[in-house]
């Protein structure tokens, strides 16, 4: 027989390991379980990474798991939660590593994806699941895991921690005039192709530096391919026009920096989605994945979309044909992306956000 859900939790575990874009999507969702629950305690399963990115986030519990550990780790968390029974488990990973672990966890009911949006048979992992819904935002998807619990308020609240330690370390790297930053790369995996040109991204540093007085501050890993993209962007700017801080901060510092930028600049990676949940005015780049899914959610009417032409030009299909979510692994799909599209996209974001706070709160699109 199924377990029936709590009409109000006392404990409730979420289980996500990674990415950091994702982590930070999933951020409103816990604001929206502690506004309807607020002496519920919140236990927050979570990668190494993550967890130095958010580390300090109010009202939560972080356990970490290293996924480098491997069944190690697991036995280690097993061990450590052996005592704990959560009223509810939130599967909010779908990987079949993650399923494995939750195996581990003690959990009255757990709620897992959809049928149609659970990867490798995660719907199997749990006895509940959140409502279909077609082409959803990420942040949707996660949010649908809150209203399946019956919470109504669904309003977009992030409120990072960043300690001041952190904003010490990026004004040791950032500029004191007005900047934005660009965080040229994503994250360096295999068939990854996210990236967009260092010629392309020196462009709209000069108009940016000529035409609004915009200092760009290049930033990301320690990756050799990070930096080298770096090196090649910063060869073709002019002298003052560029800092070049790759690989020269910690994740909270990113947050510092990202945080005091007039705008950020990044393809569809962490930092964009970093952005998004400080309300810094974000632009993102993006033709191997789809911005309606993908974009940093608050600023998706300024993401620059070359999804469908790498679906046509690649795919040989049109995006109504394909899976949702479906990406375009191609390594010359982010040259679809033209200079002047994004410089116009930045003008218009600019201008849109000239006399006005930083948008960190918002509304949920149900469309």
């Amino acid at each position: 027989m199924k377990p029936s859900l709590p009409a109000q939790p006392n404990h409730i575990a979420i289980l996500r390991l990674s990415a950091l874009g994702d982590v930070c999507n999933l951020v409103p969702t816990v604001r929206a379980l502690q506004r309807q629950w607020p002496q519920a305690r919140i236990t927050w399963i979570i990668g190494k990474g993550e967890h130095s990115l958010l580390t300090g986030l109010s009202g939560v519990e972080f356990v970490v798991y290293d996924k480098t550990t491997g069944i190690k780790g697991m036995r280690a968390l097993w061990r450590e939660l052996s005592d704990t029974r959560f009223d509810v488990l939130l599967h909010m990973q779908q990987a079949i590593r993650a399923s494995i672990l939750s195996l581990g966890l003690k959990a009255d009911a757990r709620i897992g994806f959809d049928k149609a949006r659970a990867k490798d048979k995660q719907h199997l992992f749990t006895q509940h699941h959140i409502a279909p819904r077609a082409q959803a935002h990420v942040v949707e998807s996660f949010m649908d895991f809150a209203r399946r619990l019956g919470v109504e308020d669904d309003s977009l609240a992030w409120e990072l921690p960043v300690p001041e330690s952190a904003y010490d370390e990026a004004g040791l790297i950032g500029s004191d005039a007005p900047y934005m930053v660009i965080n040229p790369c994503s994250n360096p995996r295999l068939r990854n192709f996210r990236n967009w040109s260092a010629e392309g991204y020196a462009s709209v540093i000069e108009h940016a530096w000529v035409q609004h007085g915009l200092k760009s501050v290049l930033t990301g890993g320690g990756t050799t391919a990070e930096k080298e993209m770096g090196e090649r962007i910063e060869a073709l700017c002019q002298p003052g026009s560029v800092i070049n801080a790759i690989g020269g901060t910690s994740l909270k510092g990113l947050l510092a920096l990202i945080d005091h930028a007039r705008v950020a600049i990044a393809p569809d990676t962490g930092p964009a989605h970093m952005a998004n949940a400080l309300g810094t005015p974000t632009l993102g780049l993006y033709a191997t994945s789809n911005p309606q899914r993908a974009a940093p959610y608050l600023w998706r009417d300024f993401a620059v979309n070359a999804y469908p032409d790498a679906v046509r030009t690649y795919l040989h299909k049109s995006v109504d044909d394909l899976p949702w979510g479906q990406r375009v692994r191609h390594p010359d799909a982010m040259n679809l992306i033209k200079t002047e599209t994004v410089i116009a996209k930045l003008d218009a974001l600019l201008a849109h956000t000239a006399n006005s706070t930083n948008a960190g709160q918002g509304t949920l699109d149900e469309s």
